[in-house]
Formats: C-alpha cells, sequence, structure tokens
C-alpha cells in the first residue's frame, strides 16, 4: 500500500490550501510515476516479459522512474528519446545518465518519427526482433497508469472542494477525476500546450467534474522564466517544499496568482496534488546556468 500525507500550507484570502506529497511516498521513486507504473510493471512481471519498452524527452520523469523501478525488479528497460541530440554524446544529462546507471537501454530517434511512437520505422524495427515486451506508452498514460492514479485520493481527500493537479499526458488527472466526488472540481494545469488534451481526457473519462487552465505554461514544457525559479526559490524558503519547475512549480505559481488576484472561484478549501519530479531540477540548472540565469536553490540534504 502507498500513502502519502496532506501538509496544511497556507491560508490566504480566505482560501485554504493544503498539499498532498506525494513527492514523499518512496525515497526514489517519487509521485504520480511511481502510481502510474505501479500495474504495469506488475503486468510485466506476471507475464514473463523480457523487457519494458517506452518513451521520452530527454529529461523525463517517467524514463527516469521507468529505469529505476525496472533495474529494482530485474526486467530490462529501452527508452526511446525525442530527438538525436545526444546521440554520440558519452556524457548525458542527469536523467538519462541516471537512466543509464540503472541499466535502460538508450534509443534517440528524431522528433518527426518521436511523433509516431510506435509506429515509427525506427520502432517497428526494434520489435521485430523483441516481441515479448510490454509497451508503456509516454508519461505512463494508460489504463493501468490511470488505476494506480486512481488510488492517490483517500477518504479525507473527497471532503475538500477543489483539488489541483498538473498536467503532462492527462493520465494522473484522469485518474484523479475518476475517483473524485461529483461536487468536487479538478482543475488541471498542464507544462505545455497541447490542443488535443481535453479530448484525450475525455477519451479517459466519462465524468465532467473538471476544467483545464491554460494560462500558466510559461511558453511550454520546459521552459521557465526568472520569475518562476523566484517563486520556486521562495516558495521553498517559506514552506520548505521544494517544487520541480516543469509540473508543480508552475502550477503553485498559477494558484498563488489566482488567489492574491482574487480570481479564484472554486471553493475555499484547496487540495494540491504534488507529483513528485524534483530530480529534473538538476538538469534545468545546468540549463539556467550555461545562459547565465538565475537557478532553482536545491538543498545539499535533499
Amino acid at each position: 500500500m502507498i500513502n502519502s500525507n496532506n501538509q496544511l500550507v497556507d491560508k490566504i484570502n480566505g482560501i485554504t490550501i493544503t498539499i498532498k506529497r506525494e513527492d514523499l511516498i518512496d525515497d526514489y521513486f517519487s509521485g504520480n510515476k511511481l502510481r502510474k507504473l505501479k500495474y504495469n510493471l506488475q503486468k510485466a512481471k506476471d507475464l514473463g516479459l523480457d523487457k519494458i519498452i517506452t518513451f521520452g524527452g530527454p529529461f523525463s520523469n517517467h524514463l527516469y522512474a521507468t529505469a529505476l523501478l525496472s533495474n529494482k525488479l530485474n526486467i530490462p528497460s529501452v527508452g526511446f528519446i525525442r530527438g538525436e541530440e545526444l546521440k554520440n554524446n558519452e556524457k548525458y544529462n542527469h536523467t538519462l545518465s541516471i537512466c543509464k546507471m540503472n541499466g535502460m537501454d538508450l534509443k534517440f530517434i528524431s522528433r518527426s518519427s518521436y511523433k509516431h511512437k510506435e509506429s515509427s520505422f525506427e520502432v517497428k524495427s526494434y520489435l521485430k526482433n523483441n516481441n515479448n515486451v510490454l509497451i508503456i506508452p509516454e508519461g505512463g498514460s494508460n489504463e493501468l497508469g490511470i488505476k494506480g492514479c486512481k488510488e492517490i485520493l483517500n477518504e479525507i481527500d473527497l471532503s475538500f472542494d477543489a483539488i489541483c493537479c498538473p498536467i503532462g499526458t492527462g493520465g494522473t488527472i484522469t485518474g484523479i477525476i475518476e475517483c473524485s466526488k461529483k461536487n468536487q472540481i479538478i482543475i488541471g494545469f498542464p507544462s505545455l500546450m497541447n490542443q488535443s488534451l481535453k479530448k484525450n481526457i475525455r477519451n479517459m473519462t466519462k465524468k465532467s467534474n473538471w476544467i483545464i487552465q491554460n494560462d500558466y505554461i510559461f511558453g511550454g514544457y520546459a521552459k521557465v522564466s526568472e520569475e518562476l525559479v523566484d517563486f520556486i526559490n521562495n516558495f521553498y524558503k517559506k514552506y520548505k517544499i521544494l517544487l520541480d519547475p516543469i509540473y508543480t512549480g508552475k502550477m503553485l505559481f498559477g494558484i498563488f496568482d489566482l488567489i492574491k488576484k482574487n480570481k479564484w472561484n472554486w471553493g475555499k478549501n484547496i487540495l494540491i496534488i504534488h507529483t513528485g519530479g524534483q530530480q529534473g531540477i538538476i538538469g534545468m540548472n545546468q540549463k539556467l546556468f550555461s545562459k547565465g540565469k538565475l537557478i532553482i536553490n536545491f538543498p545539499e540534504n535533499y
């Protein structure tokens, strides 16, 4: 059984803010990625499959978690990486270095091929000689991934007016929607602009007690501003909660901004899902530092 604790954070303009610390559910495999992989990897183990195949960008939390968990379960893993920039570079970024150290076979493919995922030439060619495998979609957002995310909320969480969740591929918020009460509103904060996102979520759930808040994307996936970095640093300083810059940082920035501007219209008692992903801070800081920009203060003992 996986459990996470709710942490009361603040009360601003009469609105109570509580964070569900999914980032603390495990020392190494924190957050929604563990939830999504739980039943997928159990299936691979039960069926005696030879390998796990999945997809992600060079800073993917999903690849990171898949590599570590697969290694722990002694299941070989293969990651098809979006973009060929690091293909012939032996010095990978932090995320991919950890993936490699945990036995993941990294396959770099062009962005045009990556759009087709399983139906790309590279993946099809690989599968001709490797057919006893489990293919997990990018971000782990399949039926088994959603099943795992349904376990995020507990009975206490069903008393909140609103539940906020960052969105990548949509699997986590779908699981939360599925196990929420109809009088609750589920608010998703995407990490990038995706015109198909609403359609994808509608295909995964028949419930309608949810909305998407697109105003805090900060230019797209893995893009940040100095204002966002400053918010993340001040948030940790005040609340001792570290936010990642791709998902939770953008979401919390948006929530606090809406509340302070008196634009929050979804109840007085908010639960915010912290989906983890802090490992991505190291790679983001390398990118920011190389450009001479403000970096995220990463605690030494974290």
